[in-house]
């Protein structure tokens, strides 16, 4: 065994705890830190030829490389929906690597056990029935991916093709309406060999709305003549967080023939709480589901879920014909239901928060959310200089200047705010109209916190 190799084995209690005591110490000054490094990183070394050691590299990472990481973790990192990572999870997350378990298959281990209960659990929270089955997966594009793929073989199986042996081009012209579709969605067409360009918008409702007009959407499938077709339904969008109505767009299916698959990526963790619940009214008629978890449900990057209601069809798009592998069963092996062959246990840090703080501590937190993001549009808005470009409806406050709002206005209020080190903040643009955007979804952010970040917001647009 190589020297670094052994001496590492023999001290590895040690260097555990040297690298428990630096995270402890980072996570400590998470609040205060920067919440952005916008300063340019180091310059790249040599690969090492005899190596350091785990120590050595600790000590090197600590003073090359962890000043330059940005407080994403922390509570005013505000420019994606990006959670935290909830204790509990951490200590999942570790104990992954740790056991370093490969959730393929069911053989050998009982981790494919724990993530079905996961899923389980998921199913549950997000008020979806048995009929749903499911499996983690990197994140949202992942899990649109996924969901698209089955509705893809799902139109092979209405026009008489199996897409997954004759390829999509036997399918000819695949049509997919969405109102508001996030940019995965054309990325996963992409992927999937059907197009960016086979993605149709569908009308949206007037009166500063995100979401679609279902009269339109009746009005686009109508004019297909019947030919079945890709329907993506918004349950959260990005700048608005607005939702399309679920329930409606289901009830469409009476007269037309289409796959709904429903983009919930953080819009689906509404129906933890009870006065937001109806938002997501409908999801169980949903034939496929996203939802990424290391959103609001505060996982470490990266964990993601998909459902679908024909885990038949998701067996024979993704299914591995490899003895070694073992063939599709009744209960099909992991392996069989996603992109990988090789799968990290990613369900491990979500069962740790799920058992840790259950569905009451999870709803605090999404409830404690909306709350704030509702605070800090009050206050931007109140602001001469600033204004909001739409209601708050969930966790999401998309503002903008009231002096005069250009791209170039925005990206140097967005890198003022950064270079205070209070906030972190993305720009977008918002039916023409360039803007910020700030979204709330970690576990531990503050009403102090919303102080700060309007303050140091207000500061730079006075500037």
């Amino acid at each position: 065994m190589h020297r670094a190799l052994a001496d590492d084995l023999a001290r590895l209690p040690e260097l555990l705890r040297s690298a428990r005591d630096l995270a402890a110490k980072e996570l400590a000054g998470l609040a205060e830190r920067p919440v952005a490094q916008p300063g340019a990183a180091p310059p790249a070394v040599p690969l090492p030829v005899a190596g350091t050691g785990g120590a050595g590299a600790l000590t090197r990472f600590a003073q090359r490389w962890a000043p330059g990481f940005s407080g994403s973790a922390g509570p005013r990192y505000l420019g994606f929906v990006t959670g935290g990572a909830t204790p509990a999870s951490v200590a999942g997350d570790w104990l992954t690597s740790a056991y370093d378990q490969n959730v393929s298959g069911a053989a050998g281990s009982w981790a494919a056990a724990l993530e079905h209960e996961t899923v389980g659990w998921l199913r549950e929270l997000f008020g979806l029935g048995a009929a749903h089955t499911g499996a983690f997966v990197t994140g949202a594009t992942v899990s649109n991916t996924v969901g698209l793929a089955v509705g893809r073989e799902w139109l092979g199986e209405r026009l008489g093709v199996d897409v997954s042996r004759a390829g999509v081009a036997a399918l000819g012209p695949v049509d997919v309406l969405s109102g508001s579709p996030h940019s995965s969605v054309g990325k996963a067409l992409s992927v999937l060999g059907i197009g960016r360009d086979q993605l149709r918008p569908v009308p949206l409702l007037e009166g500063n709305r995100e979401a679609v007009d279902v009269g339109a959407l009746d009005a686009a499938l109508t004019a297909l003549g019947g030919r079945p077709a890709l329907v993506v339904a918004n349950a959260g969008t990005v700048n608005t967080v607005d939702f399309d109505d679920l329930r409606a767009i289901a009830a469409l299916k009476e007269r037309h023939d289409f796959w709904l698959h429903v983009d919930a990526a953080f819009g689906a963790f509404a129906a933890l709480s009870p006065a937001h619940a109806p938002l997501v009214a409908g999801l169980d008629a949903a034939d496929s589901v996203c939802v990424d978890l290391h959103k609001w449900l505060n996982v470490p990057y990266d964990a993601a879920i998909q459902f679908t209601r024909r885990r038949d069809l998701q067996v024979a798009v993704f299914h591995n014909a490899s003895p070694y592998l073992g063939l599709p069963t009744a209960e099909p092996d992991f392996l069989h239901l996603t992109p990988e062959n090789s799968r990290r246990l990613r369900a491990l840090p979500a069962w740790f928060s799920l058992q840790a703080y259950g569905r009451d501590g999870h709803r605090e937190i999404v409830e404690r959310n909306v709350a704030l993001a509702r605070a800090l549009g009050e206050r931007l808005d109140s602001a001469p200089e600033l204004t909001l470009l739409a209601p708050v409806r969930l966790n999401v406050v998309c503002f903008t200047s009231a002096t005069g709002a250009s791209p170039e206005r925005m990206a140097a209020l967005a890198s003022a705010v950064t270079a205070s080190g209070e906030a972190f903040l993305t720009p977008t643009v918002y039916r023409g109209t360039p803007a910020l955007r700030a979204a709330f979804s970690n576990w531990s952010t503050t009403e102090a916190d919303v102080e700060r970040v309007a303050a140091a917001v207000t500061r730079a647009a006075r500037a």
